[in-house]
């Protein structure tokens, strides 16, 4: 008898072994289907931030220059420091965080006969460059709707002639008080001077008369009604201008 149970009892010990070396073994491998922390999918790239556009032809100078509060932008571009033709387009930053648009222009536009100058004096000739508010309106014409206030006055008639013989007749019909050696919140025609009478003042944009300026801006007649009705003093207007080389600094 104990000769058949050898056989027997060693075939028990042999499958305890096996059933043990199974039943001990440790799972090493993910299931199926679950990622583990070495397969867990890269973080993606935060998105790039939205920059507010800027007015283009601007250098950082110039840009520096435009108060955070104004809203309203009109850049008036000459095509050189000595030249008298420019182009005026008015920008809008309805949105700080979206920057500025185009919301009316190019426009053609005339200054200065001798051009431009960064030290503006009386009798120069010459639009002074730089970024000036814009508060006050008038003309010799009724007021066509301006939101800013309005001088409706006689005294803006001219006569005579312009530097190449052209008639001046109507240039006043509308203009915008520039803010250049002036003080804001009066009528256009107010003649104090802060800055001295040898600074030069009266620098206006006003009705084109097919000629360069004292030192003014002058936009066509139907510009210059646009603009009236679209300047808003709660926007804080401001005209930035000069030469194209001086406007990129």
């Amino acid at each position: 008898m104990s000769l058949l149970r050898r056989p027997y009892a060693l075939l028990v010990v042999l499958f305890l072994l096996v059933i043990g070396c199974s039943a001990g073994a440790v799972q090493t491998s993910a299931p199926r289907g679950a990622a583990g922390p070495e397969s867990s999918a890269a973080a993606s790239p935060a998105p790039e931030p939205v920059r507010p556009r800027e007015i283009p032809g601007l250098g950082p100078n110039t840009r520096a220059q435009i108060p955070d509060s104004a809203r309203q932008a009109v850049v008036v571009t000459g095509e050189g420091p000595d030249a008298n033709l420019s182009t005026a387009v008015l920008y809008t930053r309805d949105d700080p965080a979206l920057g500025w648009r185009p919301e009316a222009g190019p426009w053609p536009a005339h200054n200065g006969m001798e051009g431009w100058t960064d030290f503006h004096m009386a009798d120069d000739l010459r639009s002074p460059i730089g970024v000036y508010s814009l508060t006050d309106a008038g003309g010799r014409l009724a007021d066509p709707g301006a939101l800013l206030p309005y001088d409706e006055q006689s005294r803006f008639a001219v006569s005579g002639e312009g530097f190449f013989g052209e008639p001046l007749d109507g240039s006043f019909d509308y203009v915008v008080a520039i803010n250049y050696n002036r003080i804001p919140g009066t009528t256009p025609l107010d003649r104090t001077r802060p800055l001295g009478e040898e600074r030069g003042g009266g620098i206006w944009i006003h009705v084109d008369h097919g000629g360069p300026t004292q030192g003014c801006v002058s936009l066509p007649e139907e510009r210059m009604r646009e603009l009236l009705l679209i300047l808003d003093p709660v926007k804080y207007p401001v005209i930035v201008m000069g030469d194209a080389a001086a406007l990129e600094l």
